[in-house]
């Protein structure tokens, strides 16, 4: 690495950990959902006490904690493990996204100190992970249904959504800690049924699937967040080059690796030369280019494993054009977006895109500009991925 991309990128982290420094008093035991706006850089926190959210600042403070040593950071993420309890012990809060919550919580904090707590703590999420399998259709169902909405309760037994790739690791860790098989399986089955079914032949990806749940059998790919049912959303394209590059790493399964790399071939081709990409990669003529640099910082993120792992297995040219790929990413959000040298604002990254879709339908801006908490952890994760950490909570 040359002596001044070290330097640049020595430069960020200082910054990152001197904005966690900053916020962590005022950020306090909440979990941040979503930034306040384009212009205000609070955040704004779940009000039913609950949202998928709830582990990415958790995960920078045990990052923080990796990094200084600095007891305070640890004390500060186990500050959450009441309400971590409390979403394994309310059925409707489950999710696929139980690996989001888990890895960076629990796992973290096993992996860092061996506290059995913790252990314990993430095994039961991995058994709840677990017990979503459909083991007729091999997939994870992606969200819980109720009785307030029997229709949405019908569909969503049926739906698989690119997000869970990154939450298989969960289920891996939990393998490689107790060697029971069917962690492993269920964790290689779901990753096989979105390989097959929501990949798309040209590598694009679709951000959900269904399946009949009388038969198990495929209907079709349509979408929650992205432009259209046959466009491809930024940030699921996102999950799918970290999540099946980080399946190839845990596993050295290279299939993954491939597929990752083509997910990742099909993102750089439709970025564009300033390296944030659009909240979708098909928008069509004359749509407003929304940026979202969470889908960004995920990448970048993602592009860092893919070439650690090319390296690792003797192709170091390709390796070396993702990892250049990474670094352009990276400080394309450094340049345009990076927030750690503003005293007021609270996260890391400006302009992430939730769900531009439903700002739109909402009239809330902040859904389609604003600090995103994902985005956040990602960013600082793709900085140390950059600078050669390999250690992560996945």
């Amino acid at each position: 690495m040359a002596a001044e991309t070290q330097q640049d990128l020595e430069a960020v982290k200082t910054d990152i950990l001197g904005s966690i420094e900053r916020n962590a008093p005022r950020i306090g035991s909440r979990n941040p959902m979503i930034g306040a706006g384009p212009d205000d850089h609070r955040w704004v926190y779940p009000e039913i006490g609950y949202f998928w959210t709830d582990s990415f600042w958790v995960g920078e403070l045990w990052l923080a904690h990796m990094l200084t040593g600095d007891q305070r950071y640890k004390n500060m993420a186990r500050m959450r493990n009441l309400h971590l309890e409390r979403i394994l012990d309310t059925p409707l809060w489950l999710s696929h996204d139980l690996g989001f919550l888990f890895s960076l919580s629990a796992v973290a904090d096993y992996r860092l100190t061996g506290d059995q707590q913790a252990r314990t703590l993430a095994l039961r999420a991995a058994d709840a992970l677990k017990a979503r399998f459909n083991w007729a259709g091999d997939y994870l169902v992606a969200w819980t249904a109720s009785r307030e909405n029997m229709e949405h309760a019908a569909k969503v037994q049926g739906k698989v959504i690119i997000d869970s790739i990154q939450n298989l690791s969960l289920l891996l860790w939990a393998y490689q800690e107790t060697c029971i098989v069917s962690y492993r399986d269920v964790a290689l089955r779901h990753a096989d049924t979105l390989r097959k079914h929501i990949v798309r032949s040209d590598y694009s990806t679709f951000h959900t699937f269904d399946f009949d749940t009388s038969t198990a059998q495929p209907i079709g790919g349509n979408t929650a967040q992205g432009y259209a049912d046959g466009s491809c959303w930024s940030r699921g394209q996102a999950w799918g080059i970290h999540g099946f590059a980080q399946l190839a790493e845990t596993t050295g399964n290279l299939e993954f690796l491939e597929l990752s790399a083509k997910l990742a071939d099909y993102a750089l081709d439709k970025m564009g030369d300033d390296y944030v990409p659009d909240w979708d990669y098909l928008l069509p003529a004359g749509e407003e280019r929304i940026k979202d640099s969470s889908a960004g910082a995920v990448t970048s993120s993602g592009l860092f494993i893919l070439a650690d792992v090319l390296c690792r297995i003797g192709e170091r040219k390709r390796g070396e054009r993702y990892r250049t790929a990474a670094l352009k990413m990276l400080f394309a959000l450094r340049e345009r977006h990076d927030l750690t040298n503003n005293p007021d604002a609270q996260g890391l990254l400006s302009a992430g895109a939730s769900h531009v879709h439903g700002a739109r339908a909402q009239d809330r801006p902040n859904l389609a500009n604003a600090m995103l908490p994902y985005g956040d952890y990602y960013y600082f994760e793709a900085v140390l991925r950059a600078l050669g950490y390999r250690q992560f909570f996945w």
